[in-house]
């Protein structure tokens, strides 16, 4: 870094601004977050932190995560991953509860209730600026103002006392590609399954699930979603997290955040001020099999 531009970031620093710290999937690992956040220069009653989503499922301490991020108030903002929606599934009954899958025992807690009533409020996408946060990322004929609209279907629909009945609806795979024309449970499982799980679209623009690949070793005829070129969001920065072969990724326009701790590897933040890394390694006792995953 050039003199310029490292006394840039010392000025900014040493003002008195918010600044907001974007952590990747943390997937139940609370002993990684706590390490995590004890390395960061985060003041808590000015600072924020931007959870990217899959906050539960295959680390030890699901409800311990939900506990500490509810506990964070204000200095905390959340949006939904395809984990943390596979959880709802079970507490509504949507889905089996599995003996197998690490999450189930959050079930079981004292105050599981209230966790879960916690998580159902989170939305699926928040903005601020010219950031936008959303798990796993946006279909390229989306507008940042579209993709806020849409959480909010699906916001109100989650935090209403008929929650349960939705999620029977809506939980499930989406075949084929979006259309506006969608109504309904349709609708509502394709942006669900869009925002949560998305990685690759096929030339068509149909969406593709089961590739979980880095981009250099997936099939010549898929793209991720961000390297269409007809994308309608790439002066906003989008924040992401959801795809832990891709890695930490910086790009124009693009924050990739999941260094997949819920394997054993790296629990990461950035700052978005000056997009300065911070990575803790997993320290928690993963499972020895992985966790049964969402869809």
């Amino acid at each position: 870094m050039k003199h310029g531009e490292m006394r840039k970031r010392w000025i900014y620093f040493t003002m008195d601004r918010m600044t907001t710290y974007a952590i990747g999937d943390i997937q139940g690992c609370a002993d990684s977050l706590t390490a995590l956040v004890g390395r960061l220069p985060f003041r808590p009653k000015r600072d924020r932190l931007w959870f990217v989503g899959d906050l539960v499922n295959r680390g030890p301490k699901s409800a311990e995560v939900l506990r500490m991020i509810r506990a964070a108030g204000p200095s905390a903002q959340v949006v939904l991953g395809n984990h943390d929606f596979h959880l709802l599934a079970m507490a509504s009954g949507a889905r089996p509860v599995q003996a197998s899958d690490t999450v189930s025992a959050l079930l079981k807690e004292p105050d599981a209730e209230t966790l879960i009533d916690w998580l159902r409020q989170q939305p699926l996408c928040v903005a601020d600026g010219p950031t936008l946060m959303v798990h796993a990322g946006l279909l390229p004929e989306w507008s940042r103002r579209k993709a806020l609209e849409l959480s909010e279907e699906i916001s109100k629909r989650l935090r209403s006392s008929q929650w349960k009945n939705f999620m029977h609806a809506i939980y499930g795979n989406s075949e084929g590609r979006w259309r506006e024309t969608l109504r309904g449970a349709a609708r509502h499982k394709m942006i669900v399954n869009i925002m949560t799980r998305m990685r690759y679209l096929q030339a068509d623009g149909q969406l593709e699930f089961k590739c979980k690949l880095a981009p250099s070793l997936a099939p010549k005829e898929l793209s991720p979603w961000f390297e269409r070129r007809a994308r309608r969001s790439p002066a906003e920065r989008i924040v992401f997290g959801h795809w832990s072969t891709l890695g930490l990724m910086r790009r124009p326009g693009l924050i990739a955040t999941d260094t997949g701790c819920g394997w054993g590897g790296y629990l990461s933040a950035v700052r978005l001020e000056d997009e300065a890394i911070f990575q803790q390694p997993a320290i928690d006792n993963l499972s020895s099999s992985p966790a049964r995953t969402a869809w």
